[in-house]
């Protein structure tokens, strides 16, 4: 999972470097946010808070929901911290991610790790403390999924990185699941897979929009190893199988009548827009027609109808049967 970043109003590392000492509390403190990535942390909560409503059949405690939330930014932030330090070389070759202030000096690089390893000892020592030890394993086990598995092993080793670096993506559907019940079952196994499936549809079409940025850093992301019908094919296939795989939550975890008819719905619309990616992309359509950030948003837009459904569907319970 990602988001588009801005592109800094202002100038090169080396002017960033010489300026850091000297910049406003309020400028450090958002530039230490930034290395958070927090548009994705928002998209990971979408994930997180919903499950917790299906975990206990009804609305769970306040507190714990904060608790869970507040741990689950914390772990996600570290994680995208970590990532920044990592790729603070190749973030400089690329024009989205050129304004990140590893990639400028405006954060050096030791302040960076510290940071990042920082909030994970802490997400992890909150979840445990606070929520249960079984969420803090979760939790941990996201960050070295993320920094260790897809950062330092697959992402710039193989186009497939993202269908098997997301499984840290997917890890707040476990967290929101066992932070209720201090267990996982096969309805969170579900949940997990729901999103293991959807990353690659919603990151791929954004691959294509940014795909000569990766290939000039020399990350091979499908888009840029791959003809675009050959994308559009593996969006559509995945696409299908993650609809599927919100149905299947339907017998697995009890779910009625608004879960089943959102998710056939919102899955029809998702699915149609895959089918158009991959019809313009047959035809040889050029960017500015083949559009593929229009799929990017609006599965941004799907993941969250159907996480929503999950929370609100034990609330207002229409059975099917």
């Amino acid at each position: 999972m990602t988001a588009i970043e801005p592109r800094p109003a202002g100038g090169r590392a080396d002017a960033e470097r010489g300026t850091r000492g000297k910049r406003p509390v309020g400028t450090v403190i958002r530039d230490y946010v930034s290395l958070t990535k927090p548009r994705i942390i928002e998209l990971l909560l979408v994930t997180t808070f919903p499950v917790m409503f299906l975990a206990d059949r009804g609305v769970p405690s306040l507190w714990l929901i904060l608790a869970t939330l507040v741990g689950g930014s914390l772990s996600a932030g570290s994680a995208n911290a970590l990532n920044c330090y990592l790729d603070r070389d190749i973030d400089r070759l690329m024009h989205r991610t050129e304004g990140r202030p590893l990639a400028t000096g405006a954060i050096s690089p030791r302040a960076g790790l510290t940071f990042g390893l920082v909030l994970g000892v802490v997400s992890v020592l909150w979840l445990g403390l606070l929520v249960n030890w079984l969420s803090a394993a979760l939790s941990l086990a996201a960050i070295v999924l993320y920094v260790g598995f897809y950062t330092l092993l697959l992402k710039r080793r193989t186009s497939q990185n993202i269908v098997w670096g997301g499984v840290a993506g997917c890890m707040p559907a476990l967290i929101g699941w066992s932070a209720v019940t201090n267990s996982l079952s096969w309805s969170a196994v579900v949940l997990f897979l729901i999103v293991f499936f959807w990353t690659p549809p919603h990151y791929w079409p954004l691959s294509m929009r940014f795909r000569d940025d990766y290939a000039s850093a020399g990350v091979p992301m499908l888009p840029v190893v791959a003809e675009d019908v050959a994308v559009a094919r593996q969006v559509v296939i995945y696409s299908w199988v993650t609809v599927l795989t919100t149905l299947v939550l339907v017998p697995v975890a009890d779910m009625g009548v608004i879960y089943t008819a959102v998710a056939l719905i919102a899955g029809a619309v998702f699915l149609r827009e895959a089918h158009v990616l991959l019809t313009k992309a047959r035809a040889g359509a050029s960017y500015a027609v083949l559009k593929p950030m229009r799929l990017f948003h609006y599965s941004i837009s799907y993941l969250t109808l159907v996480f929503v459904a999950v929370a609100v569907d034990p609330l207002l319970h229409i059975s099917l049967h």
